[in-house]
């Protein structure tokens, strides 16, 4: 489990591809303190597998379920990835609780400059947008933020500058796809209580500033 507050942002140095999955290796320094291997790591928002360490940095096995669902199919050596380690219960909750397992992918389709913010607006499936309310929250990248408006097949955000500095979010251009996490309690309530029941009470919570 996560915050979605990022710690640091590390360079992936080396891949190593197998015919639908990969391990990868990425540079870091905060997220290495205490870690020990077999400990997750959020990477761009998917929770990874600590399969090898050294003092500058940590490997990771990609499996072929993770690259098809998620936006690390697109990295290289050089992406800048955002990291966050797991949890502990001695944790300030900053964001909101994030598992680091990735619902879908979306794309950036607008971005603007607003003085002291950056608007990302965000494309993805109706399936997505279904747990996605304004002012509730999401994690994109493994960024936990706020929604600022949602429409029929997009949502949109406000990025302060000092999210734009400690993460990756600055650097999305028009076409990036990006990993999408959307609010674990949207998604039980809808469990429990069925698709068309579960909307009302969804935006209800999200106004009460439950998620």
């Amino acid at each position: 489990m996560f915050t979605g507050i990022i710690e640091e942002i590390g360079t992936v140095v080396a891949m190593t591809r197998g015919a639908r999955s990969f391990s990868l290796e990425v540079r870091a320094q905060k997220v290495l303190e205490d870690t020990r291997i077999g400990d997750s790591i959020s990477t761009n928002g998917v929770c990874l597998t600590v399969t090898e360490l050294s003092d500058s940095s940590f490997k990771a096995d990609v499996m072929p379920e993770t690259v098809a669902r998620t936006a690390l199919q697109e990295l290289t050596a050089g992406s800048l990835v955002n990291l966050e380690r797991a949890l502990s219960l001695q944790t300030r909750l900053g964001g909101h609780l994030v598992t680091g397992h990735i619902d879908g992918t979306g794309r950036i389709s607008q971005r603007r400059n607003d003085d002291n913010a950056l608007w990302l607006t965000i494309e993805c499936a109706p399936s997505l947008l279904r747990h996605i309310v304004e002012k509730g929250s999401i994690t994109i990248q493994g960024v936990s933020l706020t929604v600022a408006r949602v429409d029929e097949s997009s949502f949109a955000v406000s990025l302060i500058p000092h999210t734009q500095s400690v993460t990756t979010l600055h650097s999305l251009r028009i076409g990036s796809l990006v990993n999408l996490e959307t609010d674990i309690i949207a998604k039980y309530v809808e469990k429990m209580l069925g698709k068309n029941s579960s909307e009302g009470i969804m935006n209800t919570l999200a106004k009460a500033g439950f998620f």
